[in-house]
């Protein structure tokens, strides 16, 4: 199946013959859908905390960062912002001239209101010779849009959506990278008043990133009264996967080599595996709002922090106590009790094994990974959430699943997803290190068996690709989870350049 320069191109890739062939058949067989006891949802899985809680579980996370520990923010960073203008590029293409569709008419309409639109006009009176609402008035919109997307202008057809301006304020406009450094500095920073923060970004954009934010970092500092270490990785090649063509071999390209493409962002779990730090938080590029509607993040970060470093205690303190062999009957059901009622973990036939094999599982089963992942309502079309979900030892845990690894030809599957009462906003906080103060290795804890294929095409030629096991998703299959309800003003994504319109994108 694989030749000489096969292999070398495999040994540049960081990868082997035995792991291409491994994912080859994986392409071939597929994945097995996910066996689901139920959605999660209030006192089933997702925790809601009352308001005397919040307070005691932020001043929990206050008291931890004044103790010396390292605090991170991890930011996947690497999407192009493309989709972002899809509608806008469409427009472009169109045979008709002026906005014709709702969404054109929109964006033409408020397009004072976005946060580039200085920027923006600068370039139209360099390239066309006259501003914006000059060239809207003689119809040439096609010119403005241009000017936003191509090279010509600002390029934000090309850049990732952590370099375009968001937000404006009153006398400058940010990025979402410079949001992020704002909220590290409100809830992420330790008693050194260091924000440290870790940005996942393409190599071509590397130092477009880096740029921006030495730039910026000594102002924010002043504003905020912080110092910043940002750093910033890519995505390792190693963890790209190969593409299968129809025949179920490798698909090469013209040059005869074998095509492989990006992992996902489950790829990223190796980037977290990499970091030096106690806690992380977990969070989306896009998903940040001006600095007069950062209470409730900031508020529901500490919120999760404070739970998770709870958490992290009692698990620690029952670690310690299982060691030592001198814990009573009573300890052991009490430990049972919190893995059952607090981590959500149940084994059915837990009463069967013995105190030996008791204190075995619960051992294996708090000596990993720790997240506390933020829950929103449904508010629309249920996606991605939360569910109890069967692990392959016969165990039931929280997970965070997409619908393509349920099987939606399952009515009782299906109405479990569709009548989901939460889904995922990509809001994390995370523990790295176990009770001895060692590093976990998070690769070890990535169920293989949760990627799924998807079809795509290449030069005109169809192929199957495979999509590494999500990173919120089946790479922390294997952590220990507890779901906490937070409220949807935490939640604000941009999907589309649109979006930035709405009043959450909005100067007070």
């Amino acid at each position: 199946m694989f030749d000489s320069k096969d292999l070398e191109q495999f040994k540049k890739k960081g990868t082997n013959a035995e792991n291409v062939k491994a994912q080859l058949e994986l392409i071939k067989r597929g994945f097995p859908f996910l066996e689901l006891e139920a959605a999660a949802s209030i006192g089933n899985g997702i925790m809601a905390v009352d308001d005397n809680k919040c307070e005691a579980y932020i001043k929990t996370w206050d008291d931890y960062c004044s103790k010396g520990r390292k605090i991170m923010k991890f930011v996947p960073a690497s999407g192009a912002a493309s989709r972002m203008f899809k509608d806008l590029f469409s427009f472009l293409d169109a045979e008709y001239n002026v906005p014709t569709t709702g969404f054109e008419k929109v964006f033409f309409d408020g397009i004072a209101n976005f946060a580039f639109y200085q920027d923006l006009d600068a370039c139209c009176k360099a390239n066309e010779g006259k501003s914006i609402s000059e060239l809207m008035s003689c119809g040439c919109y096609k010119a403005v849009v241009s000017n936003l997307l191509e090279s010509k202008g600002l390029n934000y057809g090309a850049l990732p959506k952590g370099l375009l301006k968001f937000h404006k304020y009153s006398t400058s406009a940010r990025t979402p990278l410079e949001e992020h450094m704002a909220e590290g500095a409100m809830y992420a920073s330790g008693n050194d008043g260091i924000v440290h923060l870790h940005f996942t970004v393409s190599k071509e954009h590397r130092e477009l990133f880096k740029n921006l934010a030495d730039s910026c970092a000594q102002a924010m500092s002043k504003r905020y009264g912080t110092k910043y270490d940002i750093s910033f990785s890519e995505q390792k090649p190693s963890t790209d996967t190969v593409a299968a063509a129809t025949d179920g071999g490798p698909f090469r390209n013209d040059d005869g080599s074998i095509l492989f493409r990006p992992g996902g962002h489950g790829a990223l779990i190796e980037n977290l595996n990499d970091l030096d730090t106690d806690i992380v938080f977990i969070k989306n590029i896009d998903n940040v709002v001006p600095d007069h509607l950062k209470t409730d993040t900031i508020t529901y970060k500490k919120l999760l922090a404070g739970i998770l470093v709870t958490a992290q205690s009692k698990i620690f303190d029952y670690l310690h106590l299982l060691d030592s062999g001198k814990y009573s009957s009573a300890q052991l059901k009490h430990i049972c009790e919190y893995v059952d009622k607090v981590l959500c973990c149940r084994k059915k036939d837990i009463g069967n094994l013995s105190d030996k094999e008791l204190v075995s599982w619960l051992h294996s089963k708090l000596n990993r990974p720790l997240r506390v992942c933020g829950m929103v309502k449904n508010v629309g079309e249920p996606g991605g959430g939360p569910f109890l979900a069967y692990n392959s030892d016969g165990t039931v845990s929280p997970q965070i699943l997409e619908s393509s690894q349920i099987d939606l030809n399952d009515a009782v599957k299906k109405e479990m997803f569709t009548k989901g009462t939460h889904f995922n906003p990509v809001d994390l906080v995370c523990a790295l290190r176990g009770y001895k103060g060692d590093k976990f290795n998070l690769p070890a804890h990535v169920d293989p068996a949760t990627g799924f294929i998807s079809s795509k095409s290449k030069n005109g030629r169809e192929l199957k690709a495979l999509e590494l096991p999500g990173l919120w998703n089946g790479a922390m299959s294997d952590w220990n989870t507890i779901f906490v309800e937070v409220p949807l003003t935490t939640f604000n994504p941009v999907k589309t350049v649109n979006d930035l319109l709405r009043p959450q994108h909005q100067p007070a």
